[in-house]
C-alpha cells in the first residue's frame, strides 16, 4: 500500500497502549497455543503477534521488516533514510529527555513522561488492520497521513523540506544531494515508461495483429458456420479496437524536454493508454487459437503446459 504505517501486532500494541495511557505498562498479552483440530498431533505455542502481510512496516517478533523497496532498487537507499530518521529520533528522545531531567532527578520518571507524549503525538502512524482496505484509506486521511499513490507524486518527497532538513541536520545528504537524487530517479521513471510504451506498441503492432488477422484468415474457410461467423468478427473487432488503441499509445508517447512534467505526463498518459493495448491484447488472447498466438499465454506461464 501506498500509506506508510507501522505494524506492532496485538500483543506489543496493547503495551502501547498502556504506555499512552499511564505512561508505563503493566501487563501483556500472552502467546497461547494453537489448535490444529488433530488430536494425534502436540499442542504448539502460538505466537502473541501474527503476519499481517499487508503493512509496509512490520514488527514480526524480534525485528521490524521494512517492505516497501521495489524489486528493481537496491535496499541501500531506504536503508539510509531509515537509519537517518532512526539517528535524528534518537537526538529528539535524548534532548526531551534532557529537558525532563531538569524538572525530576528520577530517570524513568522523566522516560515515561516523554514516551507517553511521544507515542501520543505519533500514535497515529500505528495500524494493526488491511492495510489495502477502503476503510483504512479513509482512517489514513483523518490521521493525516500521506497517501501517494504514483511514483511522480512520491518522489518530490525525497527533496521536501521536511527531508532537507533531516538531512542536513545530520549531515548525511545535502540540499543539493537530495535534489539530484530525485531528478535522477524522476529521469529513470521517465525512461522506465519511454522504453516499457515503445516495446508495448511494437509487440502489439508487429506480433499480436498479425496473429489476429492470420487466424482471422483461417477463420473463413468455416465463414458460412454461425459459430465461425461470429468468433471471425469478434477478433477483428478486437484487432481494430487494438490497433487503435496501438495509435493512442504512440501519440501519447511524445514527451517534452521537462523532466517533471514528461513524468507526470506518463503517469497520466502513456502508463492508461499502455493498459488499453494490454486490455484488447487479453480479450484476443482469449480467442486466437494457441498454434497462432505468438507469446506464452496466461495459461502456459502459469501452468508450464
Amino acid at each position: 500500500p501506498a500509506i506508510i504505517s507501522i505494524y506492532l501486532g496485538d500483543m506489543l500494541n496493547e503495551v502501547i497502549e498502556q504506555v499512552k495511557a499511564s505512561g508505563a505498562a503493566s501487563s501483556s498479552r500472552k502467546g497461547g497455543t494453537m489448535t490444529l483440530g488433530v488430536d494425534t498431533l502436540p499442542v504448539l505455542p502460538k505466537d502473541a503477534g501474527d503476519r499481517n502481510r499487508t503493512s509496509p512496516f512490520a514488527f514480526t517478533g524480534n525485528k521490524f521488516e521494512f517492505r516497501a523497496v521495489g524489486s528493481a532498487f537496491s535496499v541501500a537507499g531506504p536503508l539510509t533514510v531509515l537509519n537517518t530518521i532512526m539517528a535524528d529520533s534518537l537526538d529528539m528522545l535524548a534532548d526531551e529527555l534532557d529537558v525532563e531531567m531538569k524538572s525530576t532527578k528520577d530517570f524513568n520518571v522523566a522516560l515515561q513522561k516523554v514516551l507517553k507524549a511521544i507515542l501520543t503525538k505519533h500514535g497515529r502512524i500505528i495500524f494493526n488492520g488491511n492495510g489495502y482496505s477502503e476503510e483504512w484509506h479513509k482512517e489514513a486521511e483523518k490521521r493525516g497521513l500521506k497517501n501517494l499513490r504514483t511514483t511522480p507524486e512520491a518522489l518530490p518527497e525525497i527533496a521536501s523540506k521536511a527531508a532537507v532538513e533531516l538531512f542536513e541536520r545530520q549531515k548525511v545528504l545535502s540540499k543539493d544531494e537530495l535534489h539530484s537524487r530525485e531528478e535522477i530517479y524522476t529521469h529513470s521513471y521517465v525512461l522506465s515508461v519511454k522504453t516499457e510504451s515503445k516495446l508495448t506498441s511494437e509487440i502489439a503492432r508487429t506480433l499480436l495483429l498479425p496473429a489476429a488477422f492470420k487466424y482471422a484468415i483461417e477463420l473463413t474457410a468455416v465463414a458460412d458456420s454461425k459459430s465461425g461467423k461470429k468468433l471471425r468478427s469478434e477478433i477483428l473487432a478486437l484487432a481494430d479496437q487494438l490497433s487503435d488503441a496501438i495509435d493512442t499509445l504512440d501519440k501519447e508517447r511524445a514527451f517534452e524536454s521537462d523532466t517533471h512534467s514528461n513524468a507526470k505526463h506518463a503517469c497520466a498518459k502513456v502508463l492508461p493508454a499502455m493498459l488499453k493495448v494490454r486490455a484488447a491484447a487479453d480479450a484476443l488472447e482469449d480467442l486466437v487459437a494457441d498454434e497462432y498466438w505468438p507469446l506464452p499465454s496466461y495459461q502456459e506461464l502459469l501452468f508450464l503446459r
